[in-house]
């Protein structure tokens, strides 16, 4: 089996021992995006736009690797704040259409530069 990093601008950079996904034969591993903006790096502001630009961030690297978010089959959420869960699955059918990905929702304490929602997912690219 093959083991291949994908990289994309525009998404923010891993900054630290991880790549933004890896994909192994048929299979794309996404790793945790948070609302940061990847031109600026910066923390875009208010749960809303968090949820818009993980979504947006997850799409990036699932183009950059061949595939797209349709070709998600599990997709894990977590939320300092589980009140937001709802206004997650409002924005996730922006970006997703049946059938949708199995998911997990996790509650956690605090997530990385002080955001409020972060997603990763696996894909099965197609050929």
């Amino acid at each position: 089996m093959t083991r291949s990093t994908v990289s994309t601008s525009n998404a923010p950079a891993a900054i630290g021992t991880y790549s933004q996904a890896v994909r192994a034969g048929g299979t794309l591993y996404l790793s945790g995006q948070i609302g940061l903006d990847p031109t600026t790096g910066q923390l875009v502001d208010g749960i809303e736009n968090q949820i818009h630009r993980v979504f947006a961030n997850l799409k990036a690297v699932s183009e950059a690797g061949g595939g797209s978010l349709a070709d998600a089959v599990k997709l894990t959420v977590y939320l300092t704040d589980l009140s937001h869960f709802a206004r997650v699955n409002e924005i996730m059918a922006r970006y997703f259409e049946k059938p949708y990905p199995a998911r997990a929702a996790v509650g956690v304490a605090a997530l990385p530069r002080g955001a409020l929602v972060e997603a990763d997912a696996i894909l099965v690219l197609q050929g």
